[in-house]
């Protein structure tokens, strides 16, 4: 696979990313080099070989679940810096424009 101007301008459209010409020119080598390394790998012969589900043979490695205590209102809004007795004051991050 050649990797050209085009492609390069498609992925960069598609990532909604802008490059220099210099910064394309260096991408674009970047993704002959990796396309070369996947090429290379299909040299290898795999005939005989299963595919790989998991890295282990572990499955479902997962804790039980535990039902544990929790905290009251009233400890849980102890240390916040702001708050009006049931939930918790934060600064108003949303600006109307207009």
């Amino acid at each position: 696979m050649e990797v050209n101007d085009a492609m390069v301008e498609n992925l960069a459209n598609l990532a909604r990313l802008q490059f220099s010409d210099a910064e394309k020119e260096i991408i674009s080598n970047d993704l002959q080099r990796m396309i070369a390394f996947v090429d290379k790998l299909n040299e290898l012969d795999t005939t005989g070989v299963p595919p790989l589900l998991h890295m282990t043979d572990n499955f479902n490695v997962l804790r039980e679940d535990e039902v544990k205590g929790s905290i009251s209102r009233a400890e849980g809004l102890k240390n916040a810096p702001g708050t009006d007795g049931v939930f918790f004051k934060v600064p108003k991050v949303i600006r109307k424009e207009g």
